[in-house]
């Protein structure tokens, strides 16, 4: 998304988010956020109703229509605003108010609010990631959002986010989901996951597990999803998925045998329908 297309959406953004998060708050929260993200607003005014958010939108969940949903995926392809709360929404609409046209302030105004923020404010920056003009810009603080010990602000930056997949280098990816295995998060919510798999994340996905394995400690059986478009040419992670198709977890079977469907290869041990994102809710669930 260049600055160009980014000003000829930025309109249809704002108001979009600003009539999603009115139907979440009160007359009065309406009024408020009207005002602090009029263009004749004062920086200083915005720079605190960033801070203030909460206090008067809440951090109730949004809700979208269908006809929301389909109109959020129009403004910006594999945008999840049906996920976001109020508040965070309030902060990205304050946010895309500081842009003027002028790249290069905008991003010292980004600087300064990142510099400064809460856990709530990171929270809402990162998730503004991909609706921010000139994204390539973005991929250092992306990666640092990366490195965070923080859950919900690493899931802000890597979960249901589309902004690592298209602009993250292939280290840098690599170095992301390689985190979310170790860390324990979901991988189906990984916007791209499947497009972005590549041979050395998938060697690294087997040192990993064979380090867990001398360990005496488990994989979590998503982690197989990102080898099965090179099993049939390597012997080695042929060899792992025979260890987790014999492995006495079942949730661990199933995932050998969704790998090795995917990979065209006949499973000896056990047939399963269920996606990833079945499997991983009930891993995750125990």
């Amino acid at each position: 998304m260049n600055t160009v297309h980014f000003q000829a959406n930025l309109s249809a953004t704002k108001e979009f988010l600003f009539r999603l998060i009115s139907k979440n708050v009160t007359t009065d929260a309406n009024t408020w956020l009207q005002s602090v993200t009029d263009e004749t607003q004062t920086e200083r005014r915005k720079y605190l109703a960033f801070s203030m958010a909460p206090r008067h939108t809440g951090k109730s969940q949004l809700t979208l229509s269908e006809a929301e949903l389909t109109e959020a995926k129009n403004i910006r392809k594999n945008w999840r605003p049906e996920l976001w709360s109020a508040e965070q929404a309030t902060r990205v609409l304050i946010l895309l108010s500081f842009f003027n046209g002028d790249f290069g302030a905008f991003k010292k105004t980004l600087d300064t609010l990142f510099l400064s923020a809460d856990v709530g404010e990171l929270v809402a920056l990162y998730s503004s990631l991909p609706l921010l003009p000139n994204p390539t810009e973005f991929a250092a603080r992306a990666s640092e959002g990366v490195r965070t010990n923080m859950t919900s602000v690493f899931d802000a930056v890597v979960l249901n986010n589309p902004y690592p997949s298209e602009y993250l280098s292939e280290q840098a990816w690599n170095q992301m989901v390689l985190k979310a295995i170790f860390v324990g998060r979901p991988l189906y919510k990984i916007i791209g996951l499947d497009e972005r798999r590549n041979p050395e994340l998938a060697r690294m996905v087997s040192d990993f597990a064979h380090e867990r394995w001398a360990a005496g400690r488990t994989v979590t059986p998503e982690a197989w999803r990102l080898v099965a478009p090179f099993l049939q040419t390597n012997e080695s992670l042929q060899n792992d998925l025979k260890k987790v198709e014999n492995d006495s977890n079942h949730l661990q079977q199933k995932a050998a045998a969704l790998v090795l469907r995917e990979a065209g290869i006949s499973s000896t041990r056990i047939e399963d329908t269920r996606s990833w994102q079945t499997l991983a809710d009930e891993w995750y669930s125990k």
